[in-house]
């Protein structure tokens, strides 16, 4: 087997905290069920269809705000940045993904658009200038799993998929890029997905004591 070269990973929930947890926290201080908007954007008929729509760039943030609040049955004002109130950075992974680059393996960030206003989730996370290729879903009118997205961020990483391996956390975005001969990962706690890239890479991307 060749040595792999090229690392892409998703954006929320594996650069980030959990995206799930940020949902619980909003239920709790929106007065919902612990499970409302998850549900609504992922089961509900109408719900998934406007989050798709969202992350294909078929319809602005504020109209995506608007709608699925009406679903919620609460007021829209800056509906996403209020939903991700609590999410950050996942420094270790961020530190390890640099340190993959800065072995020589070229870095991707490959994301589902959320939109970029009023809440622009990818402010200060610095992705045009610390990652060699970001491909966010919404400039393609595609989102993941559409099989022909994966083919594009291949194109922008310039390899093959043999060359390269994907972390998502979500299960179902991880099926596309193992048709195109990609190492994938399942992100789940930041130590344990770590651990599987440096075992993908053959590096080790952490400080050892």
């Amino acid at each position: 087997m060749s040595r792999r070269t090229g690392l892409i990973l998703d954006f929320g929930g594996v650069l980030t905290t959990s995206v799930p947890a940020c949902a619980f926290g909003f239920d709790r201080r929106a007065g919902l069920p612990e499970g409302t908007f998850l549900s609504v954007i992922a089961k509900d008929p109408v719900g998934s269809a406007l989050y798709a729509d969202l992350e294909r760039g078929a319809i602005t943030q504020t109209e995506w705000n608007a709608q699925t609040a009406a679903l919620l049955g609460i007021d829209g004002t800056n509906l996403l940045g209020r939903v991700l109130e609590d999410l950050h950075p996942e420094p270790a992974m961020i530190a390890a993904a640099q340190a993959a680059r800065a072995a020589g393996i070229r870095l991707g960030i490959f994301s589902n658009s959320l939109g970029s206003g009023p809440h622009d989730v990818y402010a200060g996370y610095d992705l045009t200038t610390t990652y060699d290729a970001v491909l966010i879903s919404e400039r393609y009118r595609m989102r993941k799993p559409d099989p022909e997205i994966y083919d594009i961020m291949l194109d922008l990483m310039g390899l093959p998929g043999e060359a390269c391996v994907f972390v998502d956390d979500t299960a179902r975005n991880l099926p596309p890029a193992q048709e195109l001969g990609v190492t994938t990962i399942l992100a789940t706690d930041p130590a344990t997905t770590i651990a599987q890239v440096e075992a993908a890479l053959g590096l080790h991307l952490t400080q050892r004591t």
